[in-house]
């Protein structure tokens, strides 16, 4: 692929993943205030901005087998905690915004756990095994990861087991 090509499509790769979430969210808020058919539209656009996405990521041939995919995750999840959130941090506290402090903490210490998940599933995986999985933990809050039950508090946030969702 040409250099321009790559680089349209990595931008638009961006654009249509950070789209998708924001319309999640956005339906997160339309639900709250009531207007649940502004929720739907939400959600139904932001599965079309997935479908954008994966379309782009596929022609980048960004999806291989689960093997490089987790290696992929794997190295991802390390660059955010050792570099990017680590960095970020570092300038949310030097200019004392304690919001960004605080959600890239959050997300810091939660990318740590996806990591060692991943890590693990990659040996499963290269061994030519699927994991054994039991139901997984989300803090709503900040996004700490747990298999199993939820604790009674988060570790990291502090909120009740009843702001986990499982899947």
């Amino acid at each position: 692929m040409r250099a321009m090509t790559e680089k349209n499509l990595l931008d638009a790769f961006a654009g249509e993943s950070q789209a998708h979430v924001k319309y999640l969210v956005f339906s997160e808020m339309a639900e709250k205030e009531g207007f649940a058919n502004v929720a739907r539209l939400f959600k139904a656009i932001s599965h079309a901005e997935f479908v954008h996405a994966r379309n782009h990521l596929k022609e980048l041939a960004g999806v291989k087998d689960s093997s490089h995919n987790l290696q992929e995750a794997i190295d991802g999840e390390n660059f955010e905690v050792g570099e990017m959130y680590a960095a970020y941090f570092a300038v949310a506290a030097l200019q004392d915004e304690k919001g960004a402090m605080r959600s890239t903490r959050y997300a810091s210490e939660a990318e740590k756990i996806h990591a060692s998940m991943y890590e693990s599933a990659k040996a499963k995986v290269d061994g030519g095994q699927d994991i054994s999985l039991g139901v997984v933990q989300i803090c709503e809050i900040c996004g700490h990861t747990v298999e199993g039950d939820a604790p009674d508090a988060c570790p990291v946030c502090g909120v009740p087991s009843s702001k986990f969702t499982a899947f």
